[in-house]
């Protein structure tokens, strides 16, 4: 096979097991089963609304990226498969974005890709240097924003025509952080790919391992949940009646008998809520609107922290072993390597290590935190569909779709 004239090794279209219809055009894109972020059928409203690829025209527009225009997504008897469309002149399919038609962007000149390309290369650097600052100064604050707006908001005494302009609000939120998402991990790609190459010029004989040990972050929302369920941990490793409480069977046995006892209830009001209106905001599956979240049923946590009673975690132990294993790549990395070589090296390797927390942040902020008050959003709504009779759960409305379960405010019925 030529590199310069690739041809697909074969094709499957589908077949009477497994039946796929295909939209002009979609057929001759490559799909991809998405099992990374969505490894379970999707509900219909997610798909509607709140997934990952809605924001991927603006990723590729804003950076200029010569190799991809626009990335799209079908579902496939439930799955979800996606496809990257590349910045080709001329390449045409069909696809469906908030349930409705949608012709994914490509460019129009030909020479587009060739052209663009120096353009992506000249900004990349410039966001590595300079997105932490962005992120801690305007973006951060920005998201933590939207947060409160959205936890703030009096849902259950608002009117069903005040959640359908909410669940609007939410939906410009949740594209806003989604393309904040992407301009994190262009630019923490930016500073990963520099030290890569900056290792590979000046360390040509590093270890395999050692790029990837130099990605750990040692402070970041992540550790401040894992240490807040070792603080608990803690507590109730230092009383009967909690230790007690944690032998009950299940999750809900543990609650109810930390409800019984003044320990107990101390422990929920000062322990286990706060941490979950802190941490509380994701699901076990994040991308996704129809699992309940920590802050629903607290399972998670509670299990979570039972692990630790069993085990007796140390904390403080498992971080400073993750922090001496970073410094020791770090020393490692630079060991033997002097002058010009040595300043540049370290220049690489500063602007990569600034941006490690960036990636349990953005899963904390964005992923789990932004997906989450969508389904905040969207049950509000569907307790309202309750009342009007319309469905018989909130959680129902997960199996509506989106243009389909747009209240008309004069009947409270769905058009």
């Amino acid at each position: 096979m030529s590199l310069d004239a690739p041809k697909a090794l074969g094709q499957n279209l589908g077949s009477e097991e497994f039946p796929v219809e295909w939209e002009d055009g979609e057929a001759d894109l490559f799909w991809i089963l998405d099992d990374l972020h969505c490894p379970n059928p999707l509900s219909p409203m997610f798909f509607d609304i709140g997934g990952w690829w809605l924001t991927c025209d603006h990723m590729f527009r804003r950076f200029g990226t010569p190799f991809a225009s626009d990335w799209v997504a079908k579902n496939v008897n439930g799955y979800l498969y996606t496809a990257a469309l590349p910045a080709r002149a001329g390449l045409h399919a069909e696809a469906t974005e908030y349930q409705s038609r949608y012709v994914p962007r490509v460019p129009r000149n030909a020479d587009y890709a060739e052209k663009i390309g120096p353009y992506m290369g000249a900004v990349l650097p410039h966001y590595a240097e300079n997105f932490l600052d962005w992120w801690n100064d305007r973006i951060l604050p920005e998201i933590k924003r939207n947060f409160a707006y959205i936890d703030g908001f009096d849902k259950d005494g608002a009117s069903l025509t005040a959640l359908a302009v909410l669940l609007e609000d939410m939906i410009d939120i949740h594209d806003r952080h989604w393309k904040i998402h992407w301009m994190l991990n262009f630019s923490q790609f930016s500073s990963t790919l520099t030290l890569n190459g900056a290792i590979d010029e000046f360390k040509p004989d590093a270890k395999p391992d050692l790029k990837g040990r130099l990605q750990s972050s040692v402070k970041d929302r992540n550790w401040d949940s894992v240490e807040a369920l070792w603080q608990m941990k803690e507590i109730i490793k230092g009383s009967d009646t909690l230790k007690a409480a944690f032998e009950a069977e299940t999750a809900s046995g543990v609650m109810e008998a930390l409800r019984s006892s003044d320990e107990g209830r101390k422990l929920i009001s000062e322990q286990i809520d706060p941490y979950l209106e802190e941490f509380g905001h994701k699901a076990l599956w994040s991308h996704e609107t129809m699992f309940p979240l920590w802050i629903e049923n607290p399972a998670p946590a509670i299990e979570a922290v039972r692990g630790y009673l069993l085990t007796d975690y140390d904390f403080p132990a498992t971080l400073r072993g993750v922090e001496e294993d970073l410094n020791a790549a770090i020393a490692e990395c630079m060991e033997g390597v002097e002058g010009e070589a040595r300043d540049k090296l370290k220049a690489a390797l500063d602007g990569s290590l600034k941006m490690n927390p960036l990636t349990p942040d953005h899963h904390f902020y964005i992923d789990q935190g932004t997906n989450a008050r969508l389904r905040t959003v969207l049950l509000a709504v569907g307790r309202k569909f309750v009342d009007a009779d319309i469905i018989d759960d909130p959680e129902d409305i997960m199996f509506l779709r989106y243009t389909s379960s747009t209240p008309k405010p004069e009947s409270s019925r769905v058009l």
